[in-house]
């Protein structure tokens, strides 16, 4: 079981990173909107990993037999989470008059800094 410690140890790796992705692929420079990219995607990972905490839900953190890809169910919450929480304030917040696609854009660049950090770097 993750501790608090690690739990935000890896949201905020998954928060910058998201923020990199972000400036670079979706050329974003808005404060505002790159703040709450990283909002979302530390959000996200940390609301999963309370739910797994206070469940006592470890059988969730088996890698798959895939080395170069050893996700998790741990893993995939952790992205499918960030998604959600990402196109919820971005989509009501700073990107409300922008395009669904540009909404999806940011959502899923974030989401995909969760999974990555949550199955390479913790």
């Amino acid at each position: 079981m993750l501790s608090w410690g690690v739990i935000a140890y890896g949201a905020a790796l998954s928060a910058v990173l998201a923020v990199l992705l972000v400036g670079l692929i979706a050329r974003e420079r808005a404060p505002g909107v790159l703040l709450t990219v990283a909002i979302g995607t530390f959000a996200g990972p940390v609301a999963w990993n309370a739910i797994l905490r206070a469940t006592v839900g470890d059988e969730f953190f088996v890698d798959a037999p895939i080395p170069v890809f050893p996700v998790s169910w741990q893993d995939t919450g952790s992205g499918v989470f960030a998604l959600t929480a990402l196109t919820l304030i971005l989509g009501f917040g700073p990107l409300r008059t922008d395009s669904g696609g540009r909404v999806a854009l940011l959502s899923l660049l974030g989401a995909l800094a969760a999974l990555i950090v949550d199955i390479y770097l913790y």
